[in-house]
């Protein structure tokens, strides 16, 4: 999604709002990641964990999350004057899947938050956007405790495509979580000119 806001005044660049995704397996800090860089209080739509999930929701390695996003969750943030990004975080448990399609209508491109515990947790979401040509980035979201592997470790693991940017993170802290939004923005730009110079050729 990239719409232009009507009120910047004669002269000047008209502001831009992209959208943008971040998903990623389920307590990998998606919510966590939207909260913390959102300028507004951000939407969440959780739940707690209910007895009736136990048997579908895996917490294996998140022991200690008790509630889960079950539609989406909103923020927004301010990159720069003129551009900001509208942020919708994805729901994690293969039951609420059917989610993604709308949810990624219009998207710029997404964030695919990993956890090098559980690293398999984001197969699905790397899949979901590689088939649908939607740039991304995979963030590793460094937990405490977890070992520490770097970019080329992960890309390797996940067999990513060439060029796609793996960059770790903290998701609780808004600097580190502005850069790799940044780095997204960057990436999905050179992708879609790309395509752009493409079909003109």
């Amino acid at each position: 999604m990239v719409s232009e806001h009507p009120d910047a005044s004669d002269g000047e660049t008209a502001a831009l709002a992209l959208k943008i995704l971040v998903a990623g397996g389920f307590g990998v800090g998606k919510t966590t990641l939207v909260g913390a860089v959102s300028e507004i209080r951000p939407l969440r739509t959780e739940e707690l964990l209910s007895e009736a999930g136990q048997s579908v929701d895996d917490t294996d390695g998140v022991d200690q999350k008790v509630t889960t996003t079950v539609a989406m969750d909103f923020g927004r943030i301010t990159i720069r004057s003129g551009l900001s990004l509208y942020l919708f975080g994805t729901p994690g448990q293969d039951r609420f899947w059917f989610l993604w399609d709308e949810l990624s209508q219009g998207a710029l491109g997404a964030v695919v938050l990993a956890d090098t515990r559980r690293l398999e947790d984001c197969f699905p979401a790397v899949d979901y956007f590689e088939h649908r040509h939607i740039p991304f980035v995979v963030a590793v979201n460094c937990f405490a405790g977890a070992r520490t592997y770097g970019a080329q470790d992960v890309s390797r693991a996940l067999d990513l495509d060439q060029g796609t940017p793996v960059v770790l993170c903290d998701a609780r802290d808004r600097d580190s979580g502005k850069e790799v939004l940044i780095r997204l923005v960057e990436y999905a730009g050179r992708m879609h000119t790309a395509r752009l110079l493409d079909s003109v050729g």
